[in-house]
């Protein structure tokens, strides 16, 4: 399944907590079952990094969580591609009855 992943800064934190987290950053990888498709570092507050990936179960969700929950926020969304929800959104409203 194709999820959005969005890291948000956790209130609070110094300086110096945000560089760590850059340097922690280049020593960390991905865990196993997590396919990454793109990790994109934003120039906004928040969210400060968006990933797409595809994982086959959550397990791989919950280590990011607990890997990065100090730091971030962690939220994960089930996505789909724009074509998938073009096929999906027509064979759901060919199955609407009102």
């Amino acid at each position: 399944m194709l999820y959005v992943m969005t890291l948000d800064w956790q209130s609070g934190l110094s300086r110096e907590q945000r560089d760590g987290a850059l340097a922690r950053r280049a020593g960390w990888a991905y865990p196993p079952g997590m396919a990454v498709e793109g990790e994109y570092w934003l120039g906004a507050e928040q969210p400060a990094v968006v990933v797409v990936f595809r994982a086959e179960s959550f397990t791989p969700v919950m280590e990011v969580g607990l890997a990065w929950g100090d730091v971030f926020k962690v939220t994960a969304y089930p996505a789909v591609t724009a074509a998938e929800g073009l096929v999906a959104g027509a064979e759901a409203m060919a199955r609407r009855t009102v």
